[in-house]
């Protein structure tokens, strides 16, 4: 029984404000994340390009955590992301305290 207005039931589908909501299945929530991710045409999108595809027609609680997850395991964007972090340069001789 949906008690909220923003939730219905339609021919045994559940909707959350117009989305279908995707039950507890993780191969199925994996599943959908898959196929935003990595479409032909503009795949490997980014974290929150796939939130917001995933979210247009589905929704389940913690959709994001999923989608960051689902990146993070996904091997061929870990080996080709690039670093937004400054290299550490070399350390100066000067800046290091001598012994007494």
């Amino acid at each position: 029984m949906l008690r909220d207005k923003e939730w219905q039931e339609v021919d045994g589908i559940i909707y959350k404000e117009e989305k279908v909501y995707i039950s507890k299945n993780d191969k199925l929530r994996v599943e959908i994340i898959r196929l935003y991710y990595n479409m032909p045409i503009g795949e490997h999108r980014g974290q929150w390009k796939t939130v917001e595809l995933v979210t247009r027609n589905s929704w389940w609680l913690g959709v994001t955590k999923k989608v960051k997850q689902y990146m993070e395991g996904y091997n061929s964007c870990q080996r080709n992301k690039n670093c937004t972090e400054q290299l550490a340069g070399k350390l100066m001789p000067n800046l290091i305290p001598e012994k007494p």
